[in-house]
């Protein structure tokens, strides 16, 4: 067919395509496939152009969901803690009701009525721009720049230390899988004389750790001057380096992926906790009452029973 008039044949089948409901549209595209050879992706984009070459919606084309949905959907989906589309849409009725319940949303009926009939991938389409924007930042940044507020010390560092020198760390009780909510042990030692204590927390959380650290500093008999810890974030800090700054106690962590850095902690880890809890899963407030039971006896064996 010459250009010409398939060009003709376009602009005469356009306009009427444009306007036309959803089942002439197939069957006008049909005809001009089956006419013009063309791919029919191909000649949808061709039937879809305006005057000015773009593939514009009809002007009387209306947004089925408005800002005010759009808004409603984005404070819904910050309330259920960012999931996606396919679980958003599971839980909606129910969040939506008690959202309205405790007055955290006003709507209007029809903006209501548009949230929960909105499928998994419109919820999806209409959230990627906020979602993309929210993944764009780097969640690491604010460790990245405590980090650099707080100075390293190495292995090599601990030569003439004095007592209430501390190491600390972590110990999981996962039982060999990092999923769901488990205990952990937080231990401390002092380079200097071995001393160890360790108290567990039914979750590792920044506020936690420094509510354990004062437990452990009550129990320690020994003024506490320092304390180095690895780069876990919940060490890694605005929190704990706020604690160590108003306590006037220096705040040291060691290199990232160097264990032997804190050889002291790592070692009272295996020879202190790891012997007497071993490596099964703990979780719950009965199994966390049941370790500090645990540790209340030990370290009065550990540490007035056995050399160091």
């Amino acid at each position: 067919m010459e250009r010409r008039v398939r060009c003709e044949l376009v602009e005469t089948l356009r306009e009427r395509y444009r306007q036309s409901g959803k089942s002439a549209k197939t069957k006008i595209l049909d005809e001009f496939v089956a006419i013009t050879g063309h791919h029919r992706k191909y000649a949808v984009r061709l039937l879809k152009k305006d005057a000015t070459g773009t593939n514009r919606s009809p002007p009387n084309a209306r947004r089925i969901y408005g800002e005010a949905v759009k808004e409603s959907l984005i404070v819904i989906w910050e309330a259920s803690d960012r999931i996606c589309g396919k679980r958003l849409k599971a839980i909606l009725p129910q969040l939506l009701e008690s959202m309205l319940c405790h007055g955290r949303l006003e709507l209007e009926a029809n903006v209501r009525e548009l949230l929960l009939a909105m499928s998994a991938a419109t919820i999806d389409r209409l959230l990627r721009p906020i979602r993309t924007h929210a993944e764009s930042r780097n969640r690491r940044r604010p460790v990245l720049r405590m980090r650099k507020r707080i100075a390293v010390r190495t292995f090599a560092e601990w030569e003439g230390v004095s007592p209430g020198e501390l190491e600390i760390d972590f110990v999981a009780h996962c039982g060999g899988s990092l999923a769901g909510s488990f205990i952990h042990s937080l231990v401390v030692t002092d380079v200097c004389s071995g001393w160890t204590e360790a108290t567990p927390l039914l979750m590792r959380e920044q506020s936690l750790v420094v509510a354990g650290l004062e437990v452990l500093r009550d129990r320690i008999p020994i003024p506490l001057s320092s304390i180095n810890s690895d780069n876990d974030s919940a060490f890694i800090n605005e929190s704990m380096f706020t604690y160590c700054s108003d306590e006037g106690i220096k705040f040291t962590r060691s290199r990232p992926y160097k264990k032997n850095d804190q050889a002291w902690i790592e070692q009272k880890n295996g020879a202190v906790v790891r012997r007497f809890t071993g490596y099964g899963r703990y979780s719950g407030a009965i199994a966390g009452q049941t370790l500090s039971h645990l540790y209340s006896n030990l370290r009065l064996y550990v540490n007035f029973f056995q050399p160091s």
